[in-house]
């Protein structure tokens, strides 16, 4: 009996408890208030507002904010005040207060850009970003929003305390954005287009080197290079020696040696400072847990516990390239030179000249008779069907069977009452 009456307790305690919170009740302290012992108007509004945001209630903490900022616009707190309306929608939460929070960070970042709260608000934009990134294998737009808000605390805010936690950030990005290259380039690899593989490889390796597995998007480089003909040796040779140098503990160390060895290139030194990095990363690596890796797969976060722990992330992150397949001329790899330009003196020149339109490039040479041989040639090409990536197999059309009627023999038609009957003719 004793027994239950406890467990009775308890929950009624409980269910207090969760009322209380609900109701507001329960106070989540704010980062940023004033101490000021004052009793001035101003200073009386900004303390119900903070104890409204630090209770829930944010709209009505809002609403004084809006008061104090409208009746003292000379207020010694203004600025406090209008970082406490984002802060207010910041933990509002919600894509809505997000939106609105971002916002306001924003607009206090530009009228108060001296203070040292407008740190904290950029440091905040980051955050609200970083929250939103999804797996390496959706849409990367959260993920690229948040590298560039991150990047500007440490370009505008270098020397706050908050420039170490957007540096990792940082890093963690980059784990996620590389991840998804490398994810895309392996496809290609093994669908067996070695130019695309090679291409996302190479941006990959060259502008992320912070990566966990850019030792294995070399290795698979390298592979690219030497299934896409002898021309790109030399480039497989690079590949092969920067696994070498600058990952001296990869799985592959061996097999890049052998390889250039058996090329008849020099086999570079390791690295000693690539080699204390590696060891670091791989010290310092978090481990996930059992539920960590099983409920990991539904989740929707990424999983950035291999990223780096140390070392300068990119400050330009990922830039297109273009493919080493593309033949390079004078102007660059893909520009060709053909393309002029000149100043028109006459102004009538558009309405006496022909249109350019008309003639495109290589169809100015004269164009014999064609004979109907050709013609013919021309029409069956032309009900030809254009070329697609998919084979469409055209079912047969089945031939309508027609049914011939048989009609009846013409009949001697009644002789009408009083005819004359046609009389034989007597056989000769």
């Amino acid at each position: 009996m004793m027994f239950r009456n406890s467990i009775r307790y308890g929950a009624a305690l409980a269910a207090l408890a969760f009322l209380m919170s609900s109701c507001g009740l329960k106070r989540h302290p704010y980062d940023n208030p004033i101490t000021k012992d004052t009793q001035q108007p101003d200073k009386v509004l900004f303390d119900k507002a903070i104890h409204d945001i630090e209770h829930s209630r944010f709209e009505i903490a809002r609403l004084t904010l809006q008061t104090l900022m409208n009746t003292y616009d000379t207020s010694e707190y203004l600025a406090k005040a209008k970082l406490a309306v984002a802060d207010s929608w910041y933990r509002e939460g919600g894509a809505r207060g997000m939106a609105q929070a971002e916002a306001e960070y924003k607009d206090f970042i530009l009228f108060y850009p001296a203070m040292e709260e407008a740190a904290e608000a950029q440091n905040k934009v980051c955050d609200i970003q970083y929250s939103q990134i999804e797996k390496s294998d959706r849409d990367p737009q959260h993920a690229l929003r948040a590298q560039d808000e991150c990047n500007q605390v440490l370009k505008q805010f270098p020397n706050s305390k908050f420039a170490p936690q957007a540096q990792q950030k940082v890093r963690n990005i980059q784990e996620v954005l590389a991840d998804s290259e490398y994810r895309v380039g392996s496809f290609y690899h093994v669908k067996g287009s070695y130019p695309a593989s090679a291409n996302r490889m190479r941006a990959l390796t060259e502008q992320f080197p912070l990566y966990s597995a850019s030792d294995e998007a070399l290795w698979i480089l390298a592979d690219d290079y030497r299934r896409m003909g002898d021309r790109f040796e030399e480039r497989e040779a690079d590949a092969y020696s920067k696994i070498v140098r600058d990952y001296p503990l990869s799985a592959h160390m061996d097999e890049a040696k052998s390889r250039l060895q058996a090329m008849n290139r020099p086999v570079p030194e390791s690295d000693p400072t690539a080699l204390a990095h590696m060891k670091y990363e791989l010290e310092n690596r978090t481990k996930a847990g059992i539920p960590g890796r099983v409920l990991g797969v539904f989740g929707s976060r990424p999983d950035v516990r291999a990223a780096a722990k140390s070392g300068t992330p990119t400050v330009a992150g990922l830039r297109p390239t273009v493919p080493v397949s593309v033949p390079v001329t004078a102007g660059g790899p893909g520009v060709t030179n053909d393309v002029s330009a000149a100043v028109v003196t006459d102004a009538s020149a558009l309405d006496k000249n022909p249109d350019a339109r008309a003639n495109p490039p290589g169809q100015n040479a004269a164009v014999p008779a064609a004979t109907t041989t050709d013609v013919t040639a021309q029409n069956a090409a032309a009900q030809q069907p254009l070329p697609s990536n998919h084979v469409v197999k055209l079912k047969p059309k089945k031939q309508k069977k027609t049914k011939q009627k048989t009609e009846p023999a013409a009949t001697p038609a009644a002789a009408a009452p009083g005819a004359a009957q046609p009389q034989a003719q007597p056989q000769q």
